[in-house]
Protein backbone atom coordinates (compact mmCIF):
# COMPACT_ATOMS: atom_id res chain seq x y z
CA UNK A 1 0.00 0.00 0.00
CA UNK A 2 1.79 3.15 -0.93
CA UNK A 3 1.72 6.39 0.95
CA UNK A 4 1.32 9.98 -1.06
CA UNK A 5 4.07 10.66 -3.09
CA UNK A 6 5.22 7.60 -2.81
CA UNK A 7 5.69 3.93 -4.95
CA UNK A 8 4.11 0.71 -4.06
CA UNK A 9 7.18 -1.60 -4.60
CA UNK A 10 7.53 -3.02 -1.56
CA UNK A 11 10.67 -0.59 -0.44
CA UNK A 12 10.28 0.89 3.10
CA UNK A 13 9.63 4.77 2.77
CA UNK A 14 12.80 6.93 3.08
CA UNK A 15 10.93 9.97 3.99
CA UNK A 16 9.77 10.71 7.91
CA UNK A 17 6.40 11.64 7.61
CA UNK A 18 6.50 15.00 10.32
CA UNK A 19 2.69 15.18 10.60
CA UNK A 20 2.30 13.62 13.83
CA UNK A 21 5.44 15.57 15.38
CA UNK A 22 3.83 18.42 14.15
CA UNK A 23 0.62 17.84 15.73
CA UNK A 24 2.08 16.87 18.86
CA UNK A 25 4.10 20.32 19.00
CA UNK A 26 1.33 22.45 18.43
CA UNK A 27 -0.92 20.64 21.15
CA UNK A 28 2.06 21.34 23.52
CA UNK A 29 2.45 25.10 22.16
CA UNK A 30 -1.59 25.47 23.16
CA UNK A 31 -1.02 23.63 26.40
CA UNK A 32 2.13 26.77 27.20
CA UNK A 33 0.28 29.20 26.47
CA UNK A 34 -2.66 28.02 28.69
CA UNK A 35 -0.86 27.97 31.67
CA UNK A 36 1.57 31.12 31.40
CA UNK A 37 -0.29 33.61 33.98
CA UNK A 38 -1.36 37.10 33.09
CA UNK A 39 1.28 39.38 33.34
CA UNK A 40 -0.06 42.39 35.71
CA UNK A 41 1.72 45.58 36.31
CA UNK A 42 0.56 46.55 39.55
CA UNK A 43 2.84 48.96 42.18
CA UNK A 44 1.81 48.25 45.53
CA UNK A 45 1.59 51.00 47.64
CA UNK A 46 0.91 51.24 51.60
CA UNK A 47 -1.79 54.40 52.09
CA UNK A 48 -2.15 55.77 55.74
CA UNK A 49 -5.62 54.42 57.30
CA UNK A 50 -7.56 57.86 58.14
CA UNK A 51 -7.44 58.78 62.04
CA UNK A 52 -11.56 59.00 62.59
CA UNK A 53 -10.96 61.08 65.55
CA UNK A 54 -12.73 64.41 64.63
CA UNK A 55 -10.22 67.25 63.87
CA UNK A 56 -10.59 70.74 65.92
CA UNK A 57 -13.22 72.88 64.44
CA UNK A 58 -11.11 76.10 62.99
CA UNK A 59 -8.82 73.25 61.34
CA UNK A 60 -10.45 72.75 57.79
CA UNK A 61 -11.68 75.79 55.99
CA UNK A 62 -14.93 75.49 53.95
CA UNK A 63 -13.78 77.94 51.42
CA UNK A 64 -10.59 76.50 50.90
CA UNK A 65 -7.12 74.43 52.49
CA UNK A 66 -3.35 74.94 52.11
CA UNK A 67 -0.91 72.14 52.54
CA UNK A 68 2.59 72.93 52.69
CA UNK A 69 5.62 71.01 52.78
CA UNK A 70 8.30 71.94 54.80
CA UNK A 71 12.19 71.36 54.72
CA UNK A 72 12.51 69.76 58.58
CA UNK A 73 9.39 66.77 56.79
CA UNK A 74 6.66 68.35 58.17
CA UNK A 75 3.01 68.35 56.75
CA UNK A 76 1.27 71.94 57.67
CA UNK A 77 -2.14 71.72 57.18
CA UNK A 78 -3.80 75.43 57.43
CA UNK A 79 -0.40 75.96 59.47
CA UNK A 80 -0.65 72.99 61.82
CA UNK A 81 1.53 70.15 62.07
CA UNK A 82 -0.63 66.99 60.96
CA UNK A 83 0.25 63.35 60.07
CA UNK A 84 -0.01 61.59 57.50
CA UNK A 85 -2.95 59.30 58.73
CA UNK A 86 -4.98 63.20 59.91
CA UNK A 87 -4.26 64.35 56.22
CA UNK A 88 -6.44 61.07 55.06
CA UNK A 89 -8.75 62.05 57.33
CA UNK A 90 -8.90 65.81 56.90
CA UNK A 91 -8.83 65.39 52.70
CA UNK A 92 -12.02 62.73 53.36
CA UNK A 93 -13.81 65.66 55.75
CA UNK A 94 -13.29 68.04 52.81
CA UNK A 95 -14.82 66.04 50.11
CA UNK A 96 -17.66 66.00 52.11
CA UNK A 97 -18.53 69.50 52.53
CA UNK A 98 -20.25 71.08 49.46
CA UNK A 99 -19.48 72.36 47.46
CA UNK A 100 -16.18 70.96 48.16
CA UNK A 101 -13.40 73.76 49.22
CA UNK A 102 -10.21 74.18 47.06
CA UNK A 103 -7.31 72.61 48.02
CA UNK A 104 -3.80 74.21 47.81
CA UNK A 105 -0.43 72.50 47.75
CA UNK A 106 2.74 74.25 48.23
CA UNK A 107 5.92 72.24 49.09
CA UNK A 108 8.76 74.94 50.46
CA UNK A 109 12.28 75.14 48.38
CA UNK A 110 13.84 72.77 50.05
CA UNK A 111 11.18 70.31 51.22
CA UNK A 112 12.14 66.22 50.32
CA UNK A 113 10.86 65.06 47.14
CA UNK A 114 9.60 61.87 48.54
CA UNK A 115 7.45 63.60 51.34
CA UNK A 116 5.98 65.33 48.26
CA UNK A 117 5.53 61.96 46.03
CA UNK A 118 4.19 60.52 48.96
CA UNK A 119 1.43 63.47 50.04
CA UNK A 120 0.49 63.59 46.13
CA UNK A 121 -0.45 60.29 46.32
CA UNK A 122 -2.36 60.41 49.35
CA UNK A 123 -4.55 63.52 48.05
CA UNK A 124 -4.48 61.77 44.73
CA UNK A 125 -5.91 58.55 46.59
CA UNK A 126 -8.57 60.66 47.96
CA UNK A 127 -10.40 61.85 45.13
CA UNK A 128 -10.05 65.46 46.14
CA UNK A 129 -11.15 67.27 42.74
CA UNK A 130 -10.36 71.34 43.15
CA UNK A 131 -6.95 70.98 43.28
CA UNK A 132 -4.32 73.68 42.88
CA UNK A 133 -0.29 74.26 43.23
CA UNK A 134 0.32 77.64 44.43
CA UNK A 135 3.63 79.65 44.86
CA UNK A 136 5.04 78.61 41.39
CA UNK A 137 5.69 82.02 40.36
CA UNK A 138 8.60 82.20 42.94
CA UNK A 139 10.56 79.56 40.67
CA UNK A 140 10.15 81.46 37.37
CA UNK A 141 13.98 82.05 37.15
CA UNK A 142 14.82 78.75 38.42
CA UNK A 143 18.19 77.64 36.80
CA UNK A 144 18.71 81.24 35.37
CA UNK A 145 21.24 83.66 36.29
CA UNK A 146 19.59 86.72 38.57
CA UNK A 147 21.53 89.38 37.33
CA UNK A 148 20.51 88.20 33.26
CA UNK A 149 17.93 90.83 31.18
CA UNK A 150 14.77 89.50 31.11
CA UNK A 151 13.90 87.79 28.02
CA UNK A 152 11.49 89.09 25.34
Amino acid sequence: MAMSGGNDDGEPMMEMNTTPLIDVMLVLLIMFIITIPVATHAVNIDLPVPDNTPPPPDQIDPIQNKIVLTQTDQILWNGTTISDNELVRNLEITKGIKPEPELQYEPEPQASYDLSVKVLQIIKGSGVTKFGFVGNEKYRQFGKDPAAPPAQ
